[in-house]
């Protein structure tokens, strides 16, 4: 992942992957998981903070903060790394959301405290530009329509819900706009809410306020429905918590409950997180720009990246029981049937694995749509394959396989459905058909 054609891993990178990976190993064993899972009717399912603080020490939140900021200072391609193997390791909790507000917060967008802890420049040297404190930061927006309501002074509480989130001691969850299903919900301290163009960062209690739990098919990743949601208007300051407004949700992806459900109906996956379309804007395929849109994509990505872990992993204990299970006096991987569901796993994965990787350097939408959408067909698909080679046993509650399907079900619903990125690579191959006619 060092240059645009040799996607290689460093070994730099390779010693964060081994070390993130025997982190979890030491941290957040089987039996932790098993306890977290098993534990789910009396405790809700809820965030581990001491594991989360853990985490924020060890820098996965801090990756992509700038060293000055006490940050580790890499990029997006680390941390897409590190999310791999927190989706190996089925790791709980609103991971992408808190790792994108921690970026957020140390490269000033979020501001710490004070009624102007950000404002946008219309006019002047300086237009064109978020400041916060004075000092020109935000290079991620390059034009003014696009960033106009950017946690526009947004007061002391922005600044100061999001303060630990680098060290772990915040955990923030995320809605987008249009009515959506928010993970983690009871467990977080904020939410960062996702309009078409504008983000903000709100208090959780106050979306907890109109919310209802939703009974998840992952017993790990609680859900809740919350009512549709507006960001503040262009260059106006949301002051607190944005008003909320009814407004009818747009087609929702398969498996999404619709908008008004009884409290113990299962969900599957939500549109709530999932790009443009859950934001209530049409589903195009084009990619939308701004804050709010990149916001999007790297979400998408590192959820990409989650699930290319889960994927890996299902391959692993495929191979491992195919070992160890004999029938007729010999282990089951010799039979031809069970070598090909294993070798069909293991492409699916390292394919997915090559384009995830690629999106992560070149952060472009279509790659990003391509490697979401190729994560969760091998998410998915290797769960119910490792099913397949555990034979009865694998759908025992004891087992770990149906976890993995689980919670890959819940992602492929998250940032970007499978419908959402084929809209976008759809429009991107007319785009170029276009340009050479």
């Amino acid at each position: 992942m060092s240059g645009a054609v040799d996607f290689q891993l460093t070994d730099d990178q390779r010693a964060l992957k081994a070390g993130m990976r025997e982190l979890l190993e030491r941290r957040f064993p089987r039996t932790r998981l098993r306890a977290a899972v098993d534990g789910e009717a009396e405790r809700g399912a809820e965030v581990d903070r001491e594991l989360w603080r853990e985490l924020g020490a060890a820098g996965l939140f801090a990756l992509r903060v700038p060293e000055s900021a006490g940050g580790v200072g890499l990029g997006l391609p680390e941390a897409v790394l590190a999310f791999e193997e927190a989706g190996r390791a089925l790791l709980p909790g609103p991971l992408a959301a808190t790792e994108l507000t921690a970026h957020l917060s140390a490269a000033g967008w979020l501001a710490d405290g004070g009624p102007a802890a950000g404002r946008w420049v219309a006019e002047g040297p300086a237009a064109g530009r978020w400041v916060a404190e004075g000092s020109a930061v935000g290079a991620l927006v390059a034009d003014r329509d696009a960033a106009a309501g950017w946690l526009a002074d947004g007061g002391s509480a922005a600044g100061a819900l999001v303060a630990g989130a680098v060290r772990g001691e915040t955990v923030v969850t995320a809605l987008d706009q249009g009515g959506a299903l928010v993970e983690h919900l009871a467990s977080a301290d904020a939410v960062l809410a996702l309009g078409p163009t504008a983000v903000e960062v709100i208090p959780a209690g106050a979306v907890a306020r109109s919310a209802e739990s939703i009974r998840s098919v992952d017993p790990a990743t609680p859900l809740h429905r919350t009512a549709p949601y507006r960001t503040a208007a262009h260059g106006a300051a949301p002051h607190g918590a944005a008003q909320q407004r009814e407004a009818p949700q747009r087609g929702a992806p398969h498996g999404t409950v619709p908008t008004r459900v009884a409290p113990q109906r299962t969900a599957v996956a939500g549109a709530g997180a999932s790009g443009t379309g859950a934001s209530g804007e049409a589903a195009t395929g084009v990619a939308a720009s701004g804050p709010a849109a990149r916001l999007r994509r790297e979400a998408a990505l590192l959820t990409a990246a989650q699930q290319l872990g889960s994927a890996s992993r299902t391959v692993e204990l495929a191979v491992e029981h195919a070992k160890r299970r004999t029938q007729f006096g010999r282990p089951i991987g010799a039979f031809q049937a069970v070598q090909h569901l294993c070798a069909g796993m293991l492409v699916r994965a390292e394919s997915a694995r090559s384009v995830v990787y690629a999106a992560a350097v070149t952060e472009e939408p279509g790659d990003i749509a391509a490697a979401k959408l190729l994560a969760d067909e091998a998410a998915v698909r290797n769960a119910r394959d490792c099913l397949q080679v555990h034979g009865g046993m694998g759908f025992t509650w004891e087992a770990d396989v149906h976890l993995h399907l689980k919670r890959a079900w819940v992602r492929a619903g998250q940032w970007q459905c499978a419908a959402e990125a084929e809209e976008e690579l759809a429009a991107g191959l007319l785009s170029t058909v276009g340009a050479c006619l």
